[in-house]
């Protein structure tokens, strides 16, 4: 026989619904991810996206140590991220929801085909440099990766795709490198486009010019931020035509093809990165990145 009270509870509390149990919104723990490619090639910028009740705050998340952008697209979110080159066997992505302990994911990827050549002696690429040279070296570098770094901190600031600095034919490719002893002692970690001096370099896309300057290695340089933490740089430029501080346009000439800083010739030397890992422009050029 039923009692009173139960009859009463089944009154003023409806049965669960099997449909609304297994539509309650994912979580950190829970949300399935999703990359495109299925398996991003080492070196490349990639999407990411999970399911994700879009009323709700975004986890902090991060992959290869770099955070992640999310944006929402229907009932998903999406961002961009980066494989490092030698993350042939896979990275990490990290979610942090409030409340909830990380969850940590191991994401396939693939190693590439990156042309290596094989050295028969000891590297011997140059001598090294005195310590005034070498101060100068450092100095250079922790501008560019400071420019990277305060890239997180700034909105997406393009809209449209990604285009070619140049319509020349590449000369060099990304990720080639050279091995000794079975180790990789160096790679080309930008893409080289030819061109004679005085021929004009384009913004790939919309920014804010972080960077003017003469460097030792990369010589006349200009670097632009993208926001959300791209940035591009276009090295060996025989003339800058923007200063520090400017806002460009997709397509807009930045500058002239030059041989300045450590070259063998004249061509312009174009460098993506996402934070502090340096990918593949052509993972970028063509693609609007998501929403």
């Amino acid at each position: 026989m039923v009692s009173f009270s139960t009859l009463l509870l089944t009154t003023l509390l409806p049965p669960l619904s099997l449909t609304s149990a297994l539509q309650q919104p994912p979580t950190c723990q829970s949300a399935t991810v999703r990359t495109t490619p299925a398996v991003p090639r080492a070196g490349t910028l990639f999407r990411i996206s999970m399911r994700w009740d879009t009323g709700a705050k975004p986890p902090a998340s991060s992959v290869a140590g770099e955070p992640l952008h999310w944006r929402t697209a229907g009932d998903s979110l999406v961002a961009i991220a980066a494989a490092p080159i030698d993350s042939a066997q896979g990275v990490t992505l990290t979610l942090t929801c409030d409340g909830q302990p990380p969850r940590t994911l191991r994401l396939t990827t693939d190693a590439g085909t990156y042309r290596l050549e094989a050295l028969r002696v000891a590297p011997r690429f140059s001598a090294k440099p005195d310590s005034a040279l070498a101060a100068r070296q450092a100095r250079e570098a922790e501008r560019a990766a400071a420019v990277s770094r305060a890239s997180h901190d700034v909105p997406r600031l393009w809209t449209q795709p990604f285009v070619v600095p140049r319509p020349s034919r590449i000369t060099s490719g990304f990720g080639s490198g050279r091995t000794f002893n079975g180790a990789v002692t160096s790679r080309h970690m930008g893409t080289d486009y030819a061109g004679a001096v005085g021929a004009p370099v384009r913004a790939v896309n919309r920014g804010v010019v972080r960077l003017v300057d003469a460097f030792y290695l990369g010589g006349n340089v200009v670097y632009i931020d993208h926001g959300e933490g791209l940035v591009t740089a276009y090295l060996h430029l025989s003339k800058q035509r923007v200063a520090e501080g400017d806002t460009v346009a997709r397509g807009q000439i930045i500058g002239n093809v030059g041989a300045t800083g450590r070259v063998t010739g004249p061509h312009l030397h174009l460098i993506t990165r996402f934070g502090m890992v340096t990918v593949d422009p052509l993972s970028v050029i063509g693609r609007s990145l998501g929403k």
